[in-house]
């Protein structure tokens, strides 16, 4: 059989194409952007003065932490709920409207589990990489690379993302359990908030340039200060000399 297009495919290509060539326009493309400058900004500083930034990833290995724990604790108990279901379940009670058979109420369980299992494992992810991030941006006395703390401080934003996501699919699937009324109506307006959510229309604010004007200035100022040093040593010099002058007189 021959493959067709179809109006359908285009979300398909179009989608992926607008994240891949436009990433800034998202709202991850511009975290991942502004979390790269706090890298760069980071690493400037001295090894003393890294608290601040040390504290920052442990806040978000402190959250990652947290719904990590609760991802668990939801699929402990989707796993208890699945072993206990009997014919009497009230999810399979006649105020269901829609299919109330085992099999489909089996099939509720287990896509709840798996994106709790999801969100599980993406926070466990996250709270490595910030790990990793914190280790080496307090490496004192060493020039480590930029692009080496970057590297896991966005691949612990994108598995935070996904936990994030697993987690807003399962809301929209436990409405599920009560019919698919209300899922279809949870996953409207899932739709309508990830589409709040995640575009950009802030310019992104291009830091280089206000270093390249603050390092201007500060060697403006640099200049100024030698040239004061300077006239200060020519004078202290001046008053020596008139000092032995009058010395010898």
């Amino acid at each position: 059989m021959s493959w067709e297009f179809k109006e359908e495919h285009l979300d398909r290509i179009l989608v992926p194409t607008g994240y891949l060539k436009f990433p800034l326009t998202t709202a991850q493309g511009s975290e991942d952007y502004y979390k790269k400058i706090w890298v760069e900004k980071m690493l400037q500083l001295e090894a003393k003065d890294k608290g601040t930034t040390v504290a920052v990833i442990n806040s978000n290995i402190s959250a990652a932490s947290s719904l990590s724990s609760v991802s668990l604790v939801l699929s402990s108990l989707i796993g208890a709920l699945i072993g206990s279901s009997n014919e009497k379940d009230i999810f399979t009670s006649s105020f269901i409207y829609g299919d109330s058979s085992p099999t489909i109420v089996s099939i509720k369980y287990i896509a709840l589990l798996c994106c709790f299992l999801v969100g599980f494992a993406s926070f466990i992810q996250t709270t490595r990489n910030y790990a990793l991030a914190a280790f080496l941006i307090s490496i004192p006395n060493c020039d480590i690379p930029a692009n080496y703390v970057q590297k896991p401080i966005l691949r612990a934003s994108h598995f935070h993302m996904v936990g994030m996501r697993a987690l807003h699919i399962a809301a929209t699937l436990i409405m599920w359990i009560f019919g698919p009324i209300p899922m279809l109506v949870s996953s409207i307006v899932l739709v309508a908030v990830w589409y709040l959510l995640d575009r950009n229309l802030t310019p992104l604010y291009q830091f280089q340039q206000r270093l390249q004007s603050q390092q201007t200035n500060f060697h403006k100022i640099g200049e100024e200060i030698a040239t004061m040093t300077r006239g200060l040593r020519h004078q202290e010099r001046g008053n020596v000399d008139r000092s032995s002058n009058s010395d010898a007189a």
